[in-house]
């Protein structure tokens, strides 16, 4: 099955578009919102992503979650695109960057890049910790974003997210919220990081 990301690659490489700018931000989104809906199980199976049985602090994963407490939680997403941040009890903490609609999560991850090495790869990661996160205003909208995740319930093997698709990633519209639909969760997120 030729990937996803592959395909999204190539025709932005063909129409000259340079990674990581403005132009591929708005390039990208539009190419995703052509395709329409994304089947996450086919996803989870596309070549450019990697089984990974162990999440690394600073790389990004898609899996399907559970949550524990998910009667008591007055939302949840049920496919989270995670960026882990470090080991937390019984799991991680990572910002689910499905808790911000996709230009803000352009944005965020924008700023969030600023981290990263200088010359991406598939092996790349964020330098990224929670204290970080928190001194500073430029990552103000991690707060609707970081979660605690159990391991436990994760369901099947989670894929790790190649820093090289990223920019493609943020795009795709796999958020899988329960109870209450993805845009009032936004605006829910809106006002918890812009205090409004």
């Amino acid at each position: 099955m030729a990937s996803l990301f592959d395909t999204l690659q190539a025709s932005a490489q063909r129409a000259g578009i340079q990674a990581r700018t403005k132009e591929s931000k708005n390039w990208f989104r539009k190419k995703v919102n052509e395709l329409g809906d994304v089947n996450p199980r086919k996803l989870l199976k596309d070549d450019a992503l990697q089984s990974s049985a162990n999440q690394i602090s600073g790389s990004m994963y898609m899996y399907f979650y559970d949550p524990k407490h998910k009667k008591t939680l007055p939302y949840y997403d049920k496919f989270p695109m995670v960026i882990m941040i470090e080991p937390a009890p019984g799991g991680f903490y990572g910002l689910n960057l499905h808790y911000l609609p996709p230009m803000v999560r352009a944005r965020f991850l924008d700023e969030l890049m600023k981290t990263a090495p200088k010359n991406i790869n598939d092996k790349s990661k964020l330098k990224i910790r929670y204290d970080l996160l928190q001194s500073t205003k430029k990552f103000k909208e991690f707060e609707p974003c970081f979660k605690h995740y159990l391991t436990s319930q994760i369901k099947g093997r989670p894929v790790r997210v190649p820093m090289t698709e990223w920019e493609i990633a943020i795009f795709l519209p796999v958020e899988q919220f329960a109870k209450v639909k993805k845009e009032t969760v936004w605006r829910y997120s809106r006002k918890q990081y812009s205090g409004k």
